[in-house]
């Protein structure tokens, strides 16, 4: 059972870092530009935290944990990011013109989950998926299971085997737990992410996964807790609410509430945060953000479960 400590700190993150979010969209900071193609020429500067932003409003819509004024800020990220995107239309065409990127699926996904459509981007992802090529794309083994997510959360087939792509990645291997580094650790929490679609479904994470990470989450968390490393901080706490039930215990948490900034923002490391110069700011920080707000929505939905 998460104890009310770490729920109330995780109603406290969240909160924030959503308001923070929804704040820096209302002020024009995130968004693509004017002139934006599909051949974006920099998709990490605003295209990608774009779609972290819907992933993460999806899942506060979602669950069944926020108030109805959290909800409607989780709308109206959804709303500006499905704006930029000219209504899905930016995706189809990017998905037209270069047939084995995966990231205008990945990015559908989210709005998709949360009631957005574009049946003729649906389509063309479809027969996509019937490709011999969109299967050989040579993925990273956790970046496989993101696609076949995606795919699933627009019920598209084939079905597929998910305990063959877990055994593919550095968790299914279960490696020495000294081993893992910042990188890996990443790599790790987002074979999680996408095996248990965002702790939706917990069971598709077989047993002997499970039990490694109960026995080694804890001391993960504490390592990069006391580095300050705040954003993988936050993404390990994600990982321990896409459990069964959670394993860690309110340290971390009360350490990820003490570096967010009053305003919201959450900070990804220890490093200076520029005060003067915002844009900077929410460039830098909007991954943590979106983190935190994950943390805590999949926490307080985890208790509920």
């Amino acid at each position: 059972m998460t104890d009310a400590t770490v729920l109330g700190t995780a109603h406290q993150l969240a909160g924030r870092a959503l308001d923070w979010l929804h704040r820096a969209h209302e002020s024009g900071l995130g968004g693509l530009g004017p002139d934006a193609g599909p051949d974006l020429s920099d998709p990490d500067d605003a295209y990608k935290p774009l779609g972290e932003g819907a992933l993460a409003a999806a899942l506060v819509l979602r669950e069944p944990v926020a108030g109805p004024a959290d909800r409607a800020r989780a709308r109206a990220l959804l709303d500006f990011g499905w704006a930029e995107l000219s209504g899905g239309d930016l995706l189809y065409e990017r998905q037209f013109r270069h047939p084995l990127l995966t990231d205008p699926l990945e990015t559908y996904a989210h709005f998709h989950r949360a009631g957005y459509h574009h049946p003729a981007l649906v389509g063309l992802l479809a027969e996509l998926a019937r490709l011999r090529a969109a299967q050989a794309v040579e993925h990273l083994p956790n970046r496989r299971l993101a696609v076949a997510n995606a795919r699933s959360v627009l019920g598209l087939r084939p079905e597929p085997d998910w305990p063959a792509l877990a055994a593919a990645t550095w968790l299914g291997a279960r490696p020495e737990p000294w081993a893992l580094d910042w990188q890996t650790a990443y790599d790790l929490t987002h074979t999680v992410f996408h095996l248990t679609d965002w702790g939706a479904q917990p069971d598709r994470l077989p047993a002997p996964l499970r039990d490694y990470l109960r026995c080694w989450l804890p001391a993960w968390a504490e390592v990069w807790q006391e580095t300050g490393q705040w954003d993988l901080l936050g993404e390990l706490l994600v990982v321990d609410a896409c459990l069964p039930a959670p394993v860690c215990d309110a340290r971390p948490w009360l350490a990820l509430a003490a570096a967010q900034h009053p305003d919201g923002l959450l900070p990804r490391d220890t490093e200076p945060v520029p005060a003067d110069d915002p844009d900077r700011a929410f460039k830098d920080h909007q991954h943590t953000a979106v983190v935190g707000l994950l943390a805590g929505t999949l926490t307080l939905a985890q208790a509920l479960r």
